[in-house]
């Protein structure tokens, strides 16, 4: 039996459903689902995901009997719809649109009025009884064929659009008459031979066929390749092609076209939300090249007429649909509809982008509305969404110079300097510079630079336009439609509503949540993480299994990794106490001096901040497991290297300063990160751990003896090779512990352990088990010594491995669970071999990554450690192990 290449839906029925996605793509699942369920859906047919595959697999070339499925599929189309493709009487006009399984909003491409040509057009009129509307879908057609299937550049052809509208004096594109837009097909039409060098096809099935190749074809063009790779989908997955029959809302002013969600993607608010164009067809609402009209009264500020006021029969229709659709699906909808001479039609539904307050907001409405239930909830947010929550917004009460005002697209504060294209934010980003995007308008080939930007700007386009829709897809702050400010490419400037110029480079302030453009930095606060939220992670904390620590160093991170969930301290890096001002010199005197009496000297003015730092610690995490790892880094990072530097340090500690440099320099390593570092030093220099031990168990003396706590500190010794090693320095700390708390008089518990950091060490982790009570695995550098990469220099061709799909993803955000992962596997179980009991975590910057998370949770760890702001991600992320897991069972 031959392969179902085709799957027709309409009149009611449909050969698929919506819970076909991978097959037919989430457009057209979701179009055969409507069609089922009643809608009103103008009748078409999808080509499977398979095709798209196969078209890549066999050089650009469909699989046999695809054609005459086509045929047969378009057939039953013309049927339904009583008209005929090509026909110069009655012609089928059809649109051809992309649609992969995940939603990529403005990624690939669409063609629209498919099946004009010089006499089809006359069909046109006579059937619509208007000249202006046939010659209007004329000379899109020719634009967007041009532009998606030719590749040629689409400003030629606009530019020809705007300067007849500058000619005739007017500014929008309906106020062209029907023998205007006659002369303009004339006029792009030549352009286009003159550009491509052939005429335009006249053939409707060379047309169509051009257009499916094209849309498979932008699969792989460069803003979809970005956009998998920014929201993880796989290429294989493919796209599907939908062939639908056209329905116009540019027949006129009973006509009209929109774009609308089922609540408020910005802010969650169960309010039907959405705009609208009258006598448009539907790119003209997301392009921003006419300024959009709110669905209803609620929306709007009351300087444009809604759809509820100017259309209340298509409103009262559209509203009952909304609802329809959003119980049918239990999640917020995108929908995009057309109203053809009055009569509604529904072009697409599909589970709406939103940011994550109103995805938080949405999901626990629906718990209380009874949509969903709780674990359901915590499944519908994304854990890398809740990043968009976790950092400041402008400060109420700070000062402010607003210089326009625009609408609020996406939430959020952002500050930068001024760049005016996507590749500059690119490049700017590289060099570690904030921006923000501002153009005109945005298209899909800014994807890149939108992603680079902390925040963008437009001049034109609505609440869904591209840029709005593309931001809070991602988290970003936008303000869209801000006509207030005039942008010149050219002068890479902008004028704001008073006239006064901001330049490139210029600082600006944008407030996604109220619209507002601030010229220079504003000062911003700390998120209040509470209602919606803290109902949300209730629901998570119940659910997951796997604790969530933070990677912090000082009692102000701490409070704030507390505030957000964390149950203790994972990693505590001891090094970055040692470079504070006041303790550097004494640190630098430590490693200079001549012998262990130097030394002691040096280390006994360090002490007292030590235990100072330890004491901070614990208070703030009173009750909760803090692991301190014992210093790490290679001593040349302590060193002075300057001068002034070294001139300083002689004066400290009377010593020339031509034997400082001396000394500098017969500590200078060729590979420092693989040489005197971590245990290396503790063994060679052992009264530096045993200074270290002394002021962790005395700050926990202290507190045990004076303030009542009950506490354990986790004493972690890094770079472990070799169990020898572990077993004298755990000799070491164990006795420098035993002798502090026989001083004080008080009973402390502790554990000793180590990272496990070093392939050898995973690989012998039995054997290190012996030694050790806990084992914190630091994939940081464990991924570096297992690849022989440096994460320092790696940079500069990793995002090239990414790209070329060498690598799946950078190892060093996501842990590599074939490689680095199963040595954690393996030392998990070689550890719980040994010491059935023993603690087992992660510290590297993979514990607030939710795929490792995810990772851990699946191998037994007992918990992750990550940055204080990434710990709810965390927590979400281990809650999202389980609910997975259940899935699977």
């Amino acid at each position: 039996m031959a392969v179902k290449y085709v799957y027709f839906f309409g009149d009611g029925k449909a050969e698929g459903n919506g819970a076909m996605k991978n097959l037919l793509g989430g457009k057209g699942a979701n179009l055969a689902e409507m069609t089922s369920i009643g809608l009103p859906v103008p009748a078409g047919f999808s080509i499977t995901t398979e095709v798209c595959t196969a078209f890549y697999e066999n050089n650009h070339h469909y699989p046999e009997g695809l054609k005459e499925q086509v045929v047969e599929k378009l057939n039953a189309v013309e049927d339904l719809m009583d008209k005929k493709f090509g026909d110069a009487e009655r012609p089928l006009l059809v649109s051809v649109r992309s649609g992969a399984r995940a939603s990529m909003p403005g990624m690939m491409d669409t063609v629209l009025n498919l099946g004009l040509n010089d006499q089809t057009v006359q069909g046109i009129v006579k059937l619509s009884g208007d000249e202006r509307f046939a010659y209007d879908s004329y000379r899109r057609f020719i634009q967007m064929y041009a532009n998606v299937v030719k590749g040629m550049d689409g400003d030629i052809l606009e530019d020809i659009l705007e300067n007849m509208k500058d000619d005739r004096g007017v500014e929008e594109d309906t106020a062209l008459s029907a023998a205007d837009l006659k002369i303009l097909v004339g006029l792009f039409k030549n352009k286009y031979t003159e550009v491509l060098g052939e005429g335009f096809p006249d053939d409707p099935q060379e047309q169509l066929w051009g257009a499916i190749g094209a849309v498979f074809g932008s699969w792989m063009n460069q803003r979809a390749i970005t956009y998998r790779r920014l929201n993880n989908i796989p290429a294989e997955w493919g796209t599907a092609v939908t062939v639908q029959s056209m329905v116009f809302g540019n027949m006129g002013d009973d006509c009209a076209t929109g774009v609308a969600f089922t609540r408020n993607p910005a802010t969650g608010e169960n309010l039907f939300f959405g705009e609208f164009l009258i006598n448009a067809q539907g790119e003209d609402v997301v392009a921003g090249i006419r300024t959009p009209q709110p669905i209803n009264k609620a929306g709007g500020d009351g300087t444009l007429l809604s759809m509820e006021e100017v259309m209340p029969e298509s409103y009262a229709q559209l509203m009952e649909i909304q609802q329809k659709l959003e119980k049918h699906y239990r999640d917020m909808q995108d929908i995009e509809f057309t109203i053809e001479k009055g009569r509604l039609f529904m072009l697409q539904t599909r589970n709406g982008k939103r940011t994550a307050k109103a995805a938080v907001k949405v999901a626990v409405d629906m718990v209380a509305e009874g949509l969903i239930s709780e674990k359901e909830a915590v499944l519908r947010i994304e854990p890398e969404q809740l990043d968009q929550l976790l950092h400041p917004s402008l400060d109420p009460l700070a000062k402010k110079e607003v210089i326009a005002k625009g609408l609020p697209a996406s939430p959020g504060a952002a500050s930068g300097e001024v760049v005016f294209s996507a590749d500059e934010a690119e490049d700017a980003k590289k060099l570690g510079l904030n921006v923000i995007l501002v153009r005109i308008e945005t298209s899909p080939e800014d994807i890149h630079g939108m992603n680079a930007a902390r925040g963008i700007l437009t001049a034109r386009g609505g609440m869904t336009s591209h840029a709005a829709v593309v931001a809070r897809g991602m988290g970003k702050c936008c303000v869209s439609g801000c006509g207030e400010i005039k942008v010149d490419y050219a002068a890479q400037q902008f004028a704001d509503r008073n006239g006064n110029v901001i330049k490139k480079g210029d600082i600006i302030t944008l407030d996604g949540s109220s619209g507002e453009v601030m010229r220079g930095s504003v000062p911003t606060v700390t998120p209040e993480l509470t209602g919606d939220f803290g109902n949300l992670m209730g629901w998570v904390d119940d659910i997951r299994r796997l604790k969530v620590r933070t990677n912090a160093d000082t009692p102000a991170d701490s409070a704030v990794a507390r505030g957000f969930g964390a149950e203790g301290i994972g990693l505590c890096r001891t090094e970055h106490m040692f470079f504070d001002a006041n303790r550097i010199m004494a640190v630098r005197e430590m490693i200079l001096a001549e012998d262990l009496d130097g030394r002691k000297l040096a280390l006994a003015k360090i002490i007292d901040m030590q235990r100072e730092d330890f004491l901070g610690l614990f208070r703030e995490m009173k009750g909760l497991p803090v692991t301190i790892r014992l210093l790490d880094p290679p001593l040349h990072e302590f060193l002075p290297h300057t001068e002034k530097e070294i001139d300083e340090l002689s004066q400290s500690m009377g010593v020339a300063a031509e034997k400082l440099t001396q000394k500098v320099d017969s500590l200078h390593e060729f590979n420092p990160m693989l040489g005197h570092r971590g245990c290396r030093l503790g063994i060679t220099y052992p009264e530096v751990y045993d200074m270290q031990v002394r002021a962790i168990m005395e700050a926990a003396c202290q507190l045990v003896k004076n303030e009542g706590f009950d506490i354990v500190p986790e004493i972690m010794i890094p770079l472990i090779s070799e169990v020898k090693e572990l077993e004298i320095l755990r000799a070491n700390a164990v006795k420098v512990a035993d002798e502090v708390i026989t001083e004080y008089d008080v009973k402390v518990e502790y554990l000793v352990g180590t990272m496990i950091e070093l392939p050898r060490a995973a690989l012998t982790a039995d054997k290190i088990a012996e030694q050790a009570e806990f084992f914190s695995f630091g994939t940081n550098d464990l991924t570096q010594t297992t690849y022989g990469l440096s994460r320092d220099d790696a940079g500069k061709f990793l995002p090239f491995y990414v790209e070329k799909e060498i690598f799946p993803e950078d190892p060093f955000v996501a842990i590599d669970q074939a490689g680095v992962g199963e040595l954690v596997k393996m030392g998990c179980e070689k550890g719980r071999k040994t010491r059935p009991n023993i603690k087992l975590g992660i510290c590297g910057e993979h514990g607030g990554e939710p795929s490792s998370v995810i990772f851990c949770h699946k191998i037994g760890l007992d918990y992750v450690s990550c940055s204080p702001y990434r710990v709810p991600i965390a927590r979400l992320a281990a809650a999202h192990a389980v609910l997975l897991e259940e899935c699977t069972d």
